[in-house]
Parts: structure tokens; sequence; C-alpha cells
């Protein structure tokens, strides 16, 4: 059985992320596990991105960001399930498998947007590479009736 589950949220579309916390849940119920949330912000402390934000912009996100994050986690997981949120900040498939080792996730449970085969080709799939590069299973949801075409 899984102890540690890392989950990443993205709170721009979180219309699928509430699926993968709630297969979440019920694995750490079965196992009396930790869920991990993380939200990935992009890397604004870069000195080219940095430029265009006023100094205070990367604090007032990471500030949006945990309030998002925890309303998420009082919405979607139980009081009696162990949980913690973090704001990490980087590119989003290597900070995702960073904060998995880090917290010592033995299940990454993710969605896979809906996409067209152009924007995988030209963005490529997060999911994909969480799968690619992690040391760790991952689990992927992938939307129900959905066409991906």
């Amino acid at each position: 059985m899984y102890k540690q589950i890392l989950v990443p949220v993205d709170l721009n579309d979180q219309g699928f992320a509430d699926k993968a916390v709630e297969l979440a849940v019920w694995h750490a119920k079965q196992s009396n596990a930790t869920i991990h949330l993380l939200n990935v912000l992009p890397g604004i402390h870069m000195s080219m991105v940095s430029s265009y934000f006023p100094k205070d912009a990367a604090r007032k996100m990471r500030q949006d960001a945990q309030a998002q994050l925890k309303a998420f986690a009082e919405q979607y997981i139980p009081d009696e399930v162990l949980h913690h949120q973090y704001i990490s900040e980087g590119k989003t498939w290597s900070t995702i498998i960073d904060n998995a080792t880090r917290v010592g996730a033995d299940l990454i449970i993710m969605p896979s947007h809906k996409r067209s085969k152009l924007d995988k080709v030209m963005l490529g799939s997060v999911a994909a590479k969480v799968v690619e590069n992690s040391p760790i299973n991952v689990l992927v949801l992938k939307p129900q009736g959905l066409v991906t075409e």
C-alpha cells in the first residue's frame, strides 16, 4: 500500500484535478496514507521574466496560490485524511518529480488534460514527462468520455 501520495493540482484548470484528489483520498483511507497537494508556479524569479513584473508580484502570486490551494484542499479532502499543501516554482514536470522525492512519495496521482495532438507536439505533455522520468509509480487519470483529437 502507498503511504505518501503526491497530487499535482493546476489551480487554473481545477475541473479535473478534483478526480485525482478523490482517488488519492480513497487510497489514503485504505492505507492511512498522507496526501501532498502541489501547485507549481511558473519561474517568475528568472531574471528575464522578473523584469516584466512589479517587485512584489511573485510574493502576491505565491500568496494567492496558497489561499486557492488551501480552499481546494478544504473542499476535496476530508478532515480525517492527513494532508499537506505545497507551492513550488519551476518547470512543471521536473518540479513535480523533485517534490515527490522531497516528501518521500511512493505514488503520484495526476490528471491528463484533454489536449489536441498539435498541443502535445508543440508543448509536450506534463503527465507524459512525469511518467517518463519519475522513479516512482505514477497513476494518470484520463478524461472519461472526452474526444481528444
